[in-house]
């Protein structure tokens, strides 16, 4: 009984400062539920248009990088991380959403970045300390996109 109290608490310890961490660093706040955060970071649908626009948009870490995608007019696909052709059809967009906020939540040895995170990095250059990569918007309207690849 004392040890699984103990283990309680330290998981616990483990998880309180991530989240005061993204409350006190002016980020939209969310919870993740089973493997997903279900409610979207912002009040504005996502645009799929502009999402594709994001992904592609190699002056800011562009998806093809290491992705896949069903985009024959982008050159250049990279081949380390899963395909992403037919993911509308995989994964919801609360599943999505925590790929895309939070890869290391439901992966702890992936390699994706954490698009939507501000804190806890080593190593960032000045100009982009404490700075997300996608804005909350952002991380919608590619949500928004990758849910109409839904022919595999």
């Amino acid at each position: 009984m004392r040890q699984a109290l103990v283990v309680i608490m330290c998981s616990a310890l483990v998880f309180l400062p991530s989240a005061l961490s993204a409350e006190d660093s002016g980020l939209v706040k969310f919870i993740i539920v089973d493997h997903e955060i279900p409610q979207p970071l912002t009040s504005e649908p996502g645009d799929p248009a502009k999402g594709k626009k994001i992904v592609t948009d190699a002056s800011n870490a562009t998806c093809l990088i290491c992705h896949a995608m069903p985009i024959p007019e982008q050159p250049d696909h990279g081949n380390l991380a899963p395909d992403l052709t037919g993911i509308g059809s995989r994964y919801t967009a609360g599943q999505l959403r925590l790929r895309i906020v939070n890869p290391k939540a439901f992966n702890p040895d992936t390699i994706m970045p954490a698009y939507y995170r501000n804190s806890g990095f080593t190593r960032v250059l000045g100009e982009f300390a404490e700075k997300t990569v996608y804005s909350a918007q952002d991380v919608e309207d590619v949500i928004a996109y990758l849910l109409t690849l839904t022919s595999e």
